[in-house]
């Protein structure tokens, strides 16, 4: 295992993320190599949807240089892992998904970047076959860090502290879905006590207006109708004077955009200009995704998060107050350190009390490094397991009233693609999944649908048609 800058020495990378404005000439060579001996490429991401649109960026490259990509779990000879270490299980599936990958492709080039390749870099060193480990500094260039495919005796890693300059991204993220991910941030600076996000990425750091903006232009030149905004604390964006709110408005005027999507925001980063923008806009969707983690002070304290279980309810209340209709989701975290029955009652009671359509309800997962891994009370795996379970009945209830309320109206939906029954299956500006049974084709279509009812956790309705009267009275905030 070789760790530093062996290849760092072979050609210069810039410190900003997009240190690649075009592939080094000894990568390029070896990539025309690689396109004559047509080799294969398979990526793999686990983890968030940061980690997603990063990959999509990696897609695009390997796809203009001239690499054959497959579907992971297919033969290939470059496998090039994007890995998430916000959980023992994560960091689990990351290891799984590289022993698999030789299973298959003993001889593939193993490249694996990202936030466990920036904490884990040892482990991840100690199995056999790895060749390449890229932190988090070094991610977005990590094709630069293959001048060819031979394998190696010992993995070598590169890895540094990110620094906290604005960064470009070079390329075009390649997505198969109808929905496309744009990264506008990363890194976090707010050091909550479970979470090991700021030693794997890094402090906080904000990619360029003019970058971003290009990106979210082309996505929308190849049809992309719905633009997510993804980052690690988005809510913190400031580049040259540009806040968070100023990347929304630059984006909306983007030719050919329809939808714009806030990814899971920071509640202490929103400002009651966002939510008012957010009201009388019809690009931004009325959707926000706030975690709020626990629904107990002491709890809270105890994770190092920025508000009181009173400020988030007014929060909320004020958010849903300025855009009547719109959908709120949070995230709630089972099993912290010291969560007692009564700290769970009450967060089973503050999710209940508040307008939330969803939950993503996520087990603690004690991190090296953390505040909270010196925290001794801990909580039994099978309470844990027991408490998941209710707060996910709870959100299933949630899902269910949140899809009804909808019946009986006409929302404008864009679909993505058919379920195993035939019926398309799309999304309101809202997040209501909706299921059309249609013969013609519907794929990144933004039609009106009229709710008729419910089928499982879907809203179930038909085409309206076009200049009908149904279509007048659609839902503007759907």
């Amino acid at each position: 295992m070789v760790e530093g800058n062996g290849l760092l020495n072979r050609r210069r990378l810039t410190p900003t993320e997009g240190s690649n404005p075009s592939l080094s000439a000894v990568t390029r060579d070896a990539l025309k190599c690689t396109k004559a001996m047509e080799r294969r490429a398979s990526l793999h991401t686990i983890g968030c949807r940061l980690n997603q649109s990063e990959t999509a960026v990696f897609s695009h490259q390997l796809r203009t240089s001239g690499f054959q990509v497959v579907p992971f779990g297919e033969p290939t000879d470059l496998f090039i892992l994007n890995t998430c270490s916000v959980t023992h299980g994560a960091e689990a599936d990351c290891r799984r998904a590289i022993r698999q990958t030789l299973q298959r492709s003993p001889n593939a080039f193993i490249a694996v970047t990202g936030c466990y390749a920036q904490t884990g870099a040892s482990t991840l060193g100690m199995i056999p076959g790895v060749d390449l480990i890229v932190g988090s500094q070094h991610k977005m260039a990590v094709l630069d860090l293959i001048p060819s495919l031979e394998k190696r005796n010992a993995p070598e890693i590169v890895r540094g502290n990110p620094n906290r300059n604005d960064f470009v991204i070079d390329g075009i993220g390649h997505f198969e879905t109808t929905r496309a991910t744009l990264k506008v941030q990363d890194g976090c600076d707010f050091m909550c006590s479970f979470c090991n996000i700021p030693f794997a990425r890094g402090r906080e750091r904000s990619r360029t207006m003019d970058d971003l903006l290009r990106e979210g232009q082309a996505l929308v030149d190849r049809g992309h109708k719905e633009i997510v905004l993804s980052g690690v604390n988005i809510g913190q964006y400031e580049s040259e004077g540009n806040s968070f709110l100023d990347v929304i408005k630059y984006l909306e005027k983007v030719s050919g955009i329809v939808r714009i999507r806030i990814s899971s925001i920071e509640p202490t980063t929103i400002p009651d200009a966002l939510l008012e923008h957010m009201a009388q806009s019809s690009i931004l969707c009325h959707y926000l995704h706030v975690p709020l983690q626990s629904g107990d002070d002491d709890v809270l304290r105890g994770m190092q998060r920025r508000y009181s279980v009173c400020e988030y309810v007014e929060f909320i209340e004020k958010a849903a107050h300025i855009i009547p209709g719109a959908c709120f989701g949070t995230d709630v975290m089972v099993g912290f350190p010291g969560e007692g029955e009564n700290e769970f009652e009450r967060t089973v009671d503050v999710v209940n009390a508040l307008p939330f359509s969803y939950l993503h309800v996520f087990s603690y997962s004690e991190r090296p490094g953390t505040a909270a891994e010196k925290i001794v009370e801990k909580v039994h795996p099978r309470i844990v397991k027991a408490r998941s379970r209710k707060l996910r009945d709870i959100s299933q209830s949630k899902r269910l009233a949140s899809c009804q309320r909808y019946i009986g109206t006409t929302v404008s939906v864009l679909f993505e693609q058919r379920d195993s029954d035939g019926c398309w299956i799309g999304l309101t500006g809202t997040y209501v999944r909706v299921s059309v049974r249609a013969d013609e084709e519907l794929a990144n279509k933004l039609r009106p649908v009229h709710i008729a009812g419910m089928m499982g956790d879907k809203a179930v309705g038909t085409l309206v048609a076009r200049n009908s009267r149904s279509e007048k009275h659609l839902v503007m905030v759907s």
